[in-house]
């Protein structure tokens, strides 16, 4: 998944959350709700909470293959590619969480 916060994945209304997870066509997600601990609210923030761990993960092992000197191309390639995946969800993540219902209205 690469998320893309110009290809339109804005709430289409207000108080909807956006998912961390797309349709099979890479559409949005959204989730319309007033119970935060509702079982698909927790999922996605597990979901959320894993995406974020792992891109600590990424980013360490980025930090490694860039100190590494003899890390050749195919190598850097990879890094890369796991850390743009791994942003790509980290920003998803804080978009949803800028734009989530408080619990208080």
């Amino acid at each position: 998944m690469n998320y893309d916060r110009e290809r339109g994945q804005a709430a289409p209304e207000p108080g909807l959350r956006l998912l961390p997870w797309e349709t099979p066509e890479g559409k949005p997600c959204f989730l319309r709700t007033d119970n935060s601990e509702s079982l698909l609210s927790r999922v996605a923030d597990d979901l959320e909470e894993a995406q974020l761990r792992t891109g600590a993960e990424v980013l360490a092992d980025a930090e490694t293959v860039l100190a590494d000197r003899a890390a050749g191309p195919l190598t850097l390639r990879i890094a890369l590619g796991r850390t743009s995946t791994a942003l790509g969800n980290a920003i998803r993540v804080a978009d949803s969480r800028a734009t989530r219902p408080t619990p208080n209205g």
